[in-house]
């Protein structure tokens, strides 16, 4: 199933800052994955892979009314490569929040908060001199979240929202930077 995720994933992502955060993604849905519901860790890993792939072919800078489409239209060129299913569809058309589509399952509300956490993480590595996951630290992670202009576009309030499935904010952020920390390579830091 992956190998095919992957595939797809490379049809239509062109750019490496977003095959870097889907990866990033990836890792971070499929560790909160194996916590929350083990039996489905391939589908929250899965849905994580191919959140944005409607990414490159949206223009949300000429055309802002398309934010509300991401996601939605990931979910169509899914459908039209016949792959996944009802469950990974309705996580990744929820991560969007501009899009209107409501968080049900805990996979719904986990993706919500691991998008922005993995590029906030990523922020962080980039201000150390070494720029290397390596470095970074979960008390770099919390102390960062006070400060509202570093990393902005990165939504607290949405990676504050994993309490609502019953992890601790410290708890996500530790996952989060070890998953991606296993990845150090793939992901240039």
């Amino acid at each position: 199933m992956r190998e095919q995720a992957i595939e797809i994933l490379n049809k239509y992502l062109d750019s490496e800052h977003l095959l870097k955060h889907s990866y990033a993604v990836e890792v971070v849905m499929r560790e909160l994955g194996k916590k929350l519901e083990p039996e489905k860790e391939e589908e929250w890993a899965i849905a994580g892979l191919l959140h944005d792939l409607d990414s490159d072919m949206l223009d949300y800078k000429n055309n802002p009314d398309e934010s509300k489409l991401h996601g939605i239209k990931a979910v169509e060129l899914l459908q039209n490569e016949k792959f996944g299913n009802e469950y990974i569809y309705q996580a990744i058309k929820a991560h969007n929040y501009d899009n209107g589509i409501e968080r049900i399952s805990t996979m719904d509300k986990a993706i919500y908060a691991a998008d922005p956490i993995t590029g906030f993480i990523t922020a962080i590595a980039l201000i150390y001199p070494d720029k290397k996951i390596s470095s970074v630290k979960v008390k770099s992670i919390t102390k960062r979240m006070k400060e509202l202009k570093f990393a902005a576009g990165a939504s607290r309030e949405a990676m504050r929202s994993i309490e609502e499935i019953g992890i601790p904010f410290n708890e996500f952020a530790q996952l989060s930077l070890e998953a991606m920390q296993g990845i150090s390579d793939k992901l240039g830091l």
